[in-house]
């Protein structure tokens, strides 16, 4: 990052910036690609591009644009969420339930105008749930005949890849506009990328601008970015030790599902309670859809897992042990 050469990415564009920005958009088989700050700006970017106000979108139930943003989908983009159920699998939508959403788009003048599909992948609330390449596509050719854009909130896309063995281009078919973050598993502190069409990021660019979100000298964070891209491939390593960790809670009594990438869900009675006798045990847990959230991540090492499942112990209210070490799972990244 200290070495990295830097311009002014908002007057003339930074030449790592565009480095970085290129290589994304390649990756993710898109013509061109914009750096935001967060996932969240880059998400907002997308629903102000393709939203008139007074549009409705669909998205999955609990997908990270409904619940996680604050409420600027509606607050800056103008629209109006209307979440689908996931008669598709955890996390997933079916064709049938987006062509029932969008029907009546085109009625009388008073009907309300749905116009974007957003798709998560992988859904974070359902415990990083993946969406296949054909299960993909069959839910985007369903918005395409409904007259509907998609943009795919691809913040954990890396996830996804890696665990499908499959390049992410691969899941972002039919999609207009695709964000990905950095930081999160592939450890980067800071730093999105939103991509689709040139012109939607000449529009992009400008939105960003708008937000607070134009940076000087951004390769510095562009450099960090490049190196968590050299790093994708150790995603699975986080993979095996949030199963190695699942199984552990399964055999001391935890209502644990097996995971699909480095989210674990715990599902428990008293949510609250249990999230204080993890944290007194030295677990760092967040709550997510009603359950236990916990996160393996590049921070962490097989003795971690080891440690996190001695302090949290069987399910009959063990996890109360207090030994004043910092949690060796925590919820900070994704």
């Amino acid at each position: 990052m200290a070495a990295a050469e830097v311009g002014d990415d908002v007057l003339d564009r930074d030449p790592t910036m565009r480095e970085l920005e290129t290589r994304v958009a390649g990756m993710l088989g898109a013509a061109e690609a914009l750096w935001t700050p967060s996932g969240s700006m880059g998400n907002l970017i997308a629903l102000m591009h393709h939203l008139d106000r007074g549009d409705s979108f669909l998205a999955p139930a609990g997908a990270h644009v409904l619940d996680n943003e604050l409420g600027t989908a509606a607050w800056l983009a103008g629209g109006m969420p209307r979440p689908l159920e996931h008669d598709g699998g955890p996390g997933k939508v079916s064709p049938s339930a987006v062509r029932r959403a969008a029907a009546g788009g085109d009625g009388p003048y008073h009907a309300l105008r749905t116009t974007l599909l957003c798709l998560e992948n992988t859904h974070n609330a359902a415990g990083g749930t993946v969406t296949a390449p054909d299960e993909h596509a069959a839910v985007v050719a369903a918005a395409r005949a409904a007259k509907l854009k998609v943009h795919l909130d691809g913040a954990r896309l890396w996830h996804a890849a890696v665990t499908l063995g499959v390049p992410p281009a691969a899941l972002t078919v039919g999609a207009d506009t695709v964000q990905v973050c950095l930081s999160k598993g592939l450890g980067a502190p800071v730093g999105s990328v939103v991509a689709g069409s040139a012109e939607f990021v000449a529009n992009a660019r400008r939105l960003r601008k708008m937000l607070g979100g134009g940076v000087r000298q951004g390769g510095v964070l562009a450099a960090a970015g490049l190196v968590a891209l050299d790093r994708i491939d150790r995603l699975s390593e986080d993979h095996d030790r949030a199963r190695t960790l699942a199984a552990g809670l399964r055999e001391r009594g935890w209502q644990v599902s097996v995971p699909q990438t480095n989210i674990v869900l715990i599902a428990v009675g008293d949510l609250t309670g249990t999230l204080q006798q993890f944290e007194a045990a030295g677990v760092r847990a967040v709550p997510m859809a009603g359950q236990v959230r916990l996160m393996t991540h590049a921070d962490l090492t097989d003795a971690d897992i080891a440690t996190a499942l001695s302090r949290i112990g069987p399910v009959d209210g063990t996890a109360g042990r207090a030994d004043g070490h910092r949690s060796p799972v925590r919820p900070g990244r994704r």
